[in-house]
């Protein structure tokens, strides 16, 4: 298992945790949000999922990853 953190922009309520935490579920991938600090910590399994599709998922969620 892989472990990343990213810096997300836009995350202001238990509404945007619930949101990108559960479309990491969704593509395979556990996502913690951190508010406070404005950030995503990713446990993936880089074999299986890319950074690129973490990120992607997390904009479509209408969140900026910086």
């Amino acid at each position: 298992m892989k472990n990343i953190t990213l810096q997300v922009e836009g995350m202001s309520c238990q509404h945007c945790v619930n949101s990108i935490e559960g479309a990491l579920k969704d593509i395979g991938a556990k996502g913690k949000v951190d508010l406070k600090n404005n950030s995503v910590d990713v446990s993936f399994d880089e074999n299986r999922i890319k950074i690129e599709l973490i990120k992607e998922t997390i904009v479509d969620q209408g969140y900026d990853v910086v």
